[in-house]
């Protein structure tokens, strides 16, 4: 009963934070200078050339078949209570439907490929990890050190532009800015070859997302595998004649994962971050560039809902990670009952 109350506990501050969130991710959008109707007004302006006092009572009119002319208060109640009645996020004013449906293919798209990535750099991460602790000081401890050191240094769009550079200019690669070649589009089935395309556009993501995720992995995994080594309890295996493969498979790095396990709620937020500035340098159809034009059309609803979707997802990331640890450690079910009795 005490590891479900402190459930219980850990879903209502979750529940809470989540309230929060979505305060801030409205009043974020709310914070720009000018709406989709001033955006409207000097797109249009432009284009006719009539002069915004010329346009200003048609965009009375649409600013009132937005609901912009209401108080930012009435407009986040109606926003909020439609997310919870009828999970109606609103429509986009740019792309005219629901925001549901804007969103509805990338945001799986974002998820999925940052979910992979994370997936790969927590075991490359923590092989690689505990190889360089079994060889600290080592040539392969040094090499492992430095391609971390770079991994976390080198900023991803940094990484992104190099590899653009390379995919447009050097090897002239037709597979920039889309996920999939035109003639796999149609296609509702997947295949090898279809799957095969798929890898040969979203590569760059992968790999520059793996390699960024996996240094601090690594880095994490080494330092916690060095001080369980030195513990006494290994001292004790050792004592006993226990062999060394033993007392790191079956002792030591089930104890150096915890703070691994701990961390994958994070670990996934940097991965979805990651993505996000990825996709936006290589053009991907991801949520990454829907963010940026959404913010140059002042596309309000779309932009409070991917904000609001992801720091979501990073949240309840967290709490999934927070489950793992009580899981798999004893200790973490054992402090919950005792601080619930």
């Amino acid at each position: 009963m005490g590891l479900l109350r402190f459930l219980a506990q850990r879903a209502a501050a979750t529940l809470v934070l989540l309230i929060g969130i979505s305060i801030v991710s409205f009043a974020i959008i709310q914070a720009v200078p000018g709406d989709y109707v001033d955006m409207w007004m000097s797109t249009t302006a432009a284009q006719t050339g009539q002069s915004r006092a010329a346009l200003e009572p048609q965009a009375e009119i649409l600013r009132a078949q937005l609901g912009l002319d209401q108080p930012v208060v009435v407009q986040y109640w109606r926003w909020i209570v439609g997310i919870v009645t009828a999970g109606n996020f609103g429509d986009s004013f740019f792309f005219s439907k629901p925001v549901t449906e804007v969103i509805g293919l990338r945001l799986p798209r974002t998820l999925a490929l940052a979910f992979t990535a994370m997936v790969l750099a927590q075991f490359i991460g923590g092989a690689l990890g505990v190889y360089a602790a079994m060889n600290q000081y080592k040539l392969g401890d040094t090499i492992s050190t430095i391609v971390a050191f770079l991994g976390i240094v080198i900023p991803k769009f940094v990484i992104s532009l190099i590899i653009l550079y390379y995919l447009a200019f050097v090897w002239h690669s037709p597979y920039i800015g889309a996920l999939q070649s035109p003639e796999y589009l149609l296609q509702d089935h997947w295949s090898l070859d279809k799957l095969w395309d798929f890898l040969k556009h979203v590569w760059p993501i992968l790999l520059i997302s793996i390699w960024a995720g996996q240094a601090y992995t690594l880095r994490m995994m080494r330092g916690n595998l060095l001080d369980v080594m030195k513990s006494q309890y290994i001292e004790t295996a050792r004592a006993k004649g226990l062999s060394r493969r033993r007392i790191i498979m079956v002792h030591a790095i089930p104890n150096a994962l915890h703070p691994v396990i701990m961390n994958i709620g994070s670990r996934f937020e940097y991965m979805i971050k990651g993505e996000i500035e990825i996709a936006i340098v290589l053009g991907v159809p991801t949520i990454g560039p829907l963010i940026l034009s959404s913010v140059a059309e002042r596309d309000m609803y779309v932009v409070a809902a991917i904000f609001m979707l992801v720091a979501t997802i990073m949240v309840v990331g967290n709490l999934v990670a927070d489950l793992l640890l009580a899981v798999v450690d004893p200790r973490v079910r054992q402090a919950a009952m005792e601080g619930n009795t």
